[in-house]
Formats: C-alpha cells, sequence, structure tokens
C-alpha cells in the first residue's frame, strides 16, 4: 500500500505542473510523502497556489499541525525545509495561545520565504511568528491576493475538527539542517 502511495504521489509530482519547484520526495521517507500529498493538496484546492511554490526563495511545509484548546490552547507540527528543488532541513512549530478558545483541529501550513534573508532568518532558529501575522485560509483563489508580509506568507488547509477561538498566541519554530 506505501509503495502504490509512494508511487502515486511522484506521478502526479512528474505529470502536474511543476509544483514545489521540482522537489521529488523521497519515497522511502514518511514525513516526505506527507509533505508531497500536503502539496498536491493545497495545489488541488487552491491552483493559483502552484505560482507560490515556483517563485518562493525557499518554503517549509507542515503536513499535519494538531490544535486543541480550552482557555488555553496549543499547537505542534513537524515539517520539512525545501528550497531550491531540494530538502535543506526539517522543523517544527509550536504555538500557544490564551483567550476564549474551544475545540480542536488538524490542518496543513505552508511557509513561503520571499528571499534570502527572510530564509536565513528562519533558519537561525529563532523564527517566531506573533498575533500580528496572518495566515491565508486556502480555498479556490484565495493565494491570488495574499501577499509578503517582512518577506514571508503562511497559508493553512484545514483538515479535520471543529475550533472556535478569538485567542492571542505566537508560533515558535525550530529548524534542523539536513
Amino acid at each position: 500500500m506505501n509503495k502504490l502511495l509512494a508511487v502515486l504521489i511522484t506521478l502526479s509530482l512528474l505529470i502536474s505542473s511543476a509544483y514545489a519547484q521540482v522537489w521529488k520526495p523521497d519515497v522511502t521517507d514518511k514525513l516526505e510523502l506527507s509533505v508531497a500529498q500536503a502539496i498536491i493538496k493545497a495545489n488541488e484546492t487552491d491552483p493559483t497556489l502552484t505560482m507560490w511554490f515556483e517563485s518562493a526563495y525557499a518554503y517549509a511545509v507542515f503536513p499535519k499541525v494538531g490544535k486543541g484548546g480550552f482557555i488555553f490552547g496549543g499547537a505542534h507540527g513537524d515539517g520539512l525545509v525545501i528550497q531550491g528543488g531540494r530538502t535543506v532541513g526539517t522543523t517544527s512549530l509550536t504555538q500557544v495561545t490564551v483567550g476564549a478558545q474551544v475545540g480542536g483541529q488538524t490542518y496543513s501550513q505552508y511557509i513561503m520565504f520571499k528571499d534570502q534573508v527572510s530564509f536565513e532568518h528562519f533558519t537561525r532558529g529563532n523564527f517566531e511568528m506573533g498575533a500580528q501575522v496572518s495566515a491565508v485560509a486556502l480555498k479556490v483563489g484565495a493565494s491570488v491576493d495574499a501577499n509578503y508580509d517582512s518577506g514571508v506568507a503562511v497559508f493553512t488547509l484545514a483538515e479535520s475538527g471543529l475550533m472556535a477561538e478569538a485567542s492571542i498566541g505566537g508560533q515558535k519554530f525550530e529548524f534542523r539542517a539536513k
């Protein structure tokens, strides 16, 4: 089953447009396969997102972020960092929030880096995003009007669950070079 899935993902990446700067996942790596699936799903949800993957200096993909909260909340997910069509490292996301919130959900998150400066800021390992950074929720055409903010653009794609919140918090990232 896993081999069939790996072959289908690889074929999808080869046949479709140049998703993810011609990044080809290592089909023996579970996280790389999850990232490839998340990229395909994002591009299917909003085909205009392809231009972001193709033009970004680099990007990070978190295929599954789990989030939950009741007054206090948190989220965590692991992902890959891709630059120039190759995996350059792994990353993790940790989020803490406080405020009116209840529920749980899973989502995928995509962080696009416009240039070397914003990418190097992320890879130094002290990258944080506060409440002022807004993520674009993916749906057809949503990425067309999106813009970089301080060299970074963030997209999310809800997978499952339900979360109601009016909270503040931030995300912290760790980067480990491959």
